[in-house]
């Protein structure tokens, strides 16, 4: 009886020993061959002071490649173990703990536009199996991993009979080389991000541009007066010759260095060449009338009769003076009626005139539009005087001034008050270098009315003054 309790403890013993050794070999086991299961979550900045969670699943953005950049850094800087499938350069790449560990050749992927392509997005492998039967393609796929739907990494897929598919078959997943996909299996886990990026296949350089009016000037500028605010521009800063432009500026110096009630007696050097001569050698004339003919018919007389008066280098000398104070930098003038070639000015500088005029000088304005009436000088006694300015007569129309010459080609610098927003607002369109100067002023002005009924602020305002 005694022997036979001996032996029962003696086999409980062996047994608990048994339970033991197995027991622990089977927590070895686990702990060094088990199947290692990812869980991340991922914050990616936003335009705003947190960043937001990254959610799994398709993300069109991936397809931009300073998004799909700024993705990848996070995961890098987060010490993410991930894989990188790049459709683009047809590359997939595994990282681990943020480092690149290895790179595999990705040999198909899904038709780009079919239902079937491959889409971009951050993915983690939701299954594994070492030979998945697909059941929509009746093939077996090696070494298969699931990231999305039926979108899986697998190796070279193979029919029952054990034929390989075609180099072109493919429903949409990431094929591999077998023996690549079956290295990348046993590297990642389930639960590994996958981060599926292509980028547009071809740039496109299709542009969308601003419709802005024809305009046949090879220099132009239309600009409020006021505060400055740029509606239209083009090689605004290029030096080129105004021609009687200049006469704006030989009306400002008259007014400031003749005593305008003075007769000015007219000599034979007086008389230029000019569009409608008028004067006769001998004759006196008021040097305020001169101002008439000056603004409104472009006399080349009257301006030699006011640069003789003061002296011609004088007041040449004058001009150039007059210009540098107002900020006309990149202005010179060699002659009182801008009929030289080294006339030249810029879009820029005739502004900072066109400001100054306004400002100031109203009645040059008012003369050249035909509208003055003043109570301190009659109007001229000049009969069958014209009007070269275009926009004469037009009621939004305050002044301005035009010329043309070989070299300048048609220029014109007019102001106008138009009602935008509900409020008058004075407007210089300035052209140079024109075929057509009225139809190009007409053009933006009307594309300014048409688009700017009302000024907000925060406008274009690089015209830079002193």
């Amino acid at each position: 009886m005694r022997e036979a309790l001996n032996r029962e403890v003696r086999l409980y013993k062996v047994l608990f020993v048994l339970f033991f050794l197995v027991g622990g070999a089977a927590a070895v086991f686990w702990v060094y061959f088990r199947e290692v299961v990812y869980d991340y979550q991922f914050y990616i900045p936003t335009a705003g002071k947190e960043a937001a969670e990254f959610e799994y699943g398709v993300w069109p953005a991936l397809s931009n490649p300073d998004f799909f950049m700024k993705v990848r850094g996070e995961l890098v800087e987060n010490r993410t173990t991930f894989i990188e499938a790049d459709l683009s350069a047809m590359v997939i790449r595994f990282y681990r703990d943020g480092a690149l560990l290895k790179s595999f050749d990705i040999i198909a992927k899904g038709k780009p536009g079919s239902w079937w392509e491959t889409p971009a997005g951050l993915y983690r492998i939701s299954e594994k199996a070492k030979n998945h039967f697909s059941s929509f393609g009746r093939v077996y796929q090696p070494f298969s991993m699931v990231f999305q739907g039926n979108f899986f990494i697998h190796g070279w897929p193979y029919y029952p009979g054990g034929a390989p598919v075609a180099s072109t078959y493919s429903g949409g997943c990431i094929r591999l080389a077998t023996e690549d996909a079956e290295e990348l299996f046993s590297l990642a886990g389930v639960g590994t991000p996958v981060l599926v990026y292509e980028s547009e296949t071809a740039a496109d350089n299709f542009q969308y541009r601003f419709a802005t009016p024809e305009v046949s000037a090879t220099n132009y500028l239309a600009a409020d007066l006021k505060n400055n605010f740029v509606f239209l521009r083009k090689n605004e800063r290029d030096r080129v010759p105004v021609a009687s432009l200049t006469k704006l500026v030989t009306a400002m110096v008259a007014m400031e260095y003749v005593n305008l009630s003075n007769n000015i007696r007219i000599t034979e050097t007086m008389l230029a060449s000019t569009s409608r001569p008028r004067f006769e050698a001998g004759e006196k004339i008021s040097a305020f009338e001169l101002l008439f003919p000056l603004l409104m018919e472009s006399s080349n007389e009257a301006a030699a009769a006011f640069a003789e008066t003061v002296g011609e280098a004088r007041f040449i000398s004058l001009m150039n003076r007059k210009a540098e104070s107002l900020g006309m930098h990149n202005t010179q003038f060699v002659d009182a009626s801008g009929s030289g070639a080294e006339n030249i000015s810029t879009a820029e500088d005739l502004f900072a005139l066109a400001k100054s005029v306004y400002d100031n000088r109203s009645v040059i304005l008012k003369i050249s539009a035909g509208n003055f009436k003043g109570a301190t000088y009659t109007e001229p006694s000049f009969k069958n005087l014209a009007n070269f300015n275009e926009f004469a007569g037009d009621q939004e129309f305050v002044g301005g001034k035009t010329g043309e010459t070989t070299a300048a080609r048609q220029t014109i610098l007019s102001i106008f008050e138009l009602d935008l927003g509900g409020e008058k607002r004075p407007v210089a369109i300035i052209a140079l270098g024109s075929d057509n100067r009225a139809g190009d002023v007409r053009a933006m002005k009307e594309y300014i009315k048409a688009n700017y009924r009302e000024l907000l602020g925060g406008g274009d305002t690089a015209v830079s003054l002193p």
